[in-house]
C-alpha cells in the first residue's frame, strides 16, 4: 500500500501580527482591569461584604499575570508558530504557541472562503483569511492585504466556490 506524504507547511503569517495582538490583548485586558478597579472603589466607598473586595484582588491579581503573558509573551511564539500551505488538495494550518495544531482541510469540504479587517488590522494593513466547511470555520490571520486577496481568490477557484456565495 502506497502511502503519500503531504508536504509541511511553510508560508507564515506578517510579522506585524505581533503589534496587533499585543494591542488587542491590552485593550482588552485593560478593560478588565477598570471594570475591577470599579468594583474595588465601589465595595470601599459602600462597604460591602469584605469578601467581595478580596475575590476582587484575587481576580485582578489573576487578569494581571495573564495580561503580562498575552501582551509580551504569546504574541511572539503564536506569529512564529503560525504556518499554512495551500495547494490543491488540502488547506494546511498549523498554529499554537503551547499546544500546538496543525488542520488539515481537504479543498473539496470548502463551502466558502472571506478576509475580514477591524481597525487594529487596517491600521497595520492586514486582513484575516476565513475559511468555512460544513462542519467548522478556519482562519489565517494578520495577511498582509494583497496576499489575503490573491489567497481568497486561490482558494476560492482551488474549492471551486461561486464568488457570489463567498
Amino acid at each position: 500500500m502506497l502511502q503519500q506524504t503531504i508536504p509541511f507547511p511553510e508560508e507564515t503569517i506578517s510579522k506585524k501580527a505581533v503589534y496587533v495582538w499585543r494591542i488587542s490583548s491590552t485593550l482588552s485586558h485593560a478593560i478588565t482591569l477598570l471594570i475591577l478597579a470599579a468594583i474595588l472603589f465601589m465595595q470601599t466607598y459602600y462597604e460591602w461584604v469584605s469578601w467581595i473586595g478580596t475575590i476582587t484582588y484575587v481576580i485582578a491579581g489573576y487578569v494581571l499575570l495573564q495580561a503580562i503573558y498575552k501582551v509580551c509573551i504569546y504574541p511572539v511564539y503564536m506569529q512564529r508558530a503560525w504556518r499554512y500551505r495551500i495547494d490543491p488538495e488540502y488547506l494546511q494550518l498549523k498554529y499554537g504557541a503551547l499546544e500546538h495544531v496543525h488542520v488539515l482541510v481537504p479543498m473539496v469540504k470548502v463551502l466558502h472562503v472571506s478576509t475580514t479587517q477591524g481597525p487594529i488590522l487596517r491600521r497595520f494593513g492586514l486582513a484575516t483569511i476565513m475559511i468555512g466547511t460544513t462542519a467548522s470555520n478556519h482562519e489565517i490571520p494578520a495577511l498582509p492585504i494583497k496576499v489575503a486577496e490573491e489567497l481568497r481568490g486561490k482558494i476560492a477557484i482551488l474549492a471551486k466556490v461561486n464568488e457570489h456565495e463567498s
